[in-house]
């Protein structure tokens, strides 16, 4: 057998154990199901969410339209843009300032106090002043999905030009490199481990931001559709809306893995 088909056999193990106990434990009335319903229920709220605009009955239309009208797929391509759209921008900006701030100390310490009062500061407290500044729709949240990916883009890039290791500097200049040579060839190849680790831990933080923001700027979306959910105590729409969540995140995060391998298949001991 493969090793990537044995690896990803293994990885569905543990998730379906956990089916199955949720199943059975649902099929025995351990639980409500309009609390928890089973797995099988939020399978076919979530594959019937899928399919095209069907004619249904009016007199049910408020619930079982949103199964025939291809909603999720609306809503989970609106989340997807706001997550890319907003990484783009934080990241955008994380990347160049986090490489001036390593390997330049002037800037660094002239940055750094700054950086370092804005980093704790969750994306979810700029809230209101998303809406004040933006108002609503894609601007405010966008503009917390970029605060989310920026920090933990600029940490790390930081983190990775000053652990560069002198050796290779001193011997890139003692074999006649220029500064540009030096930071294209030496500095940014070195660096690129810790960068791409910030552009995936900053893809999960754009995921957590976008959900949130979803539930009050704007009026669709995967974290719109889980709030009215909610309202209506439709478990099963939320935890669809969920799963989504997790397999767009998976999505994302499988291609930033295999980019990771393409730029880094000389780093030795890269175990992905």
């Amino acid at each position: 057998m493969p090793a990537r088909l044995k690896d990803f056999l293994q990885g569905l193990l543990i998730p379906i154990i956990l089916l199955v106990a949720w199943e059975a434990s649902a099929r025995a009335g351990f639980f409500s199901a309009a609390i928890l319903p089973a797995p099988s229920a939020v399978a076919a709220k979530w594959w019937i969410s899928l399919l095209p605009a069907q004619p249904i009955d009016p007199a049910s239309q408020s619930y079982v339209g949103w199964m025939f009208s291809g909603e999720l797929i609306q809503d989970a391509i609106s989340s997807l843009y706001r997550v890319l759209t907003g990484f783009v921008i934080g990241a955008g900006l994380a990347l160049p300032l986090g490489l001036l701030m390593g390997a330049r100390p002037t800037i660094y310490r002239l940055c750094n106090p700054l950086m370092q009062i804005l980093r704790p500061i969750p994306p979810i407290a700029y809230i209101p002043l998303a809406i004040l500044w933006f108002g609503l729709g894609n601007p405010p949240s966008v503009f917390l999905i970029s605060i989310g990916a920026f920090f933990p883009v600029l940490m790390n890039t930081i983190a990775g030009v000053r652990n560069v290791d002198n050796i290779y500097l001193l011997a890139a200049a003692n074999l006649g490199a220029g500064q540009w040579t030096l930071f294209t060839r030496v500095i940014l190849p070195a660096t690129m481990p810790y960068i791409l680790a910030g552009v995936r831990i900053g893809i999960g933080t754009a995921f957590i931001v976008v959900i949130v923001s979803e539930m009050i700027a704007v009026n669709d979306g995967l974290g719109y559709r889980i709030l009215e959910a909610r309202e209506f105590m439709w478990s099963d729409k939320i935890i669809a809306g969920m799963i989504t969540i997790g397999l767009l995140g998976l999505a994302l995060d499988t291609a930033v893995s295999r980019l990771n391998n393409h730029l880094l298949r000389w780093h030795r001991g890269l175990d992905q």
